[in-house]
């Protein structure tokens, strides 16, 4: 199946502890069926000190279903992504106003 959701594609959080936020993603698993959006589900982790960074405690953004995250379109509302062909390119569109996304 086609990605709906891709790297780089700003969407908000529809569900969980982040709920109503916004951001970008920054990679996406689709196997798992998760993506993680920078500055979103984040948790600290303890790293041990090493000879290229300080160690200490570092938040870390940690992967989110993709079923709780939504695309956002032109005007900044969350939208569905469907898909369509446009000449001989299959091409993603935002449900709520028909805009292709990326052409």
């Amino acid at each position: 199946m086609a990605a709906k959701l891709k790297t780089g594609d700003k969407v908000v959080v529809l569900a969980g502890k982040d709920k109503g936020q916004e951001g970008t993603i920054t990679s996406v698993d689709p196997k798992a069926g998760k993506a993680v959006v920078e500055g979103i589900n984040m948790a600290v982790r303890h790293t041990r000190q090493s000879q290229n960074d300080q160690g200490g405690r570092i938040p870390k953004a940690m992967p989110i279903q993709l079923s709780n995250l939504a695309l956002l379109d032109a005007n900044g509302k969350a939208t569905r992504v469907g898909f369509r062909i446009e000449g001989d390119k299959k091409v993603r569109y935002a449900k709520t106003t028909g805009d292709v996304i990326d052409a």
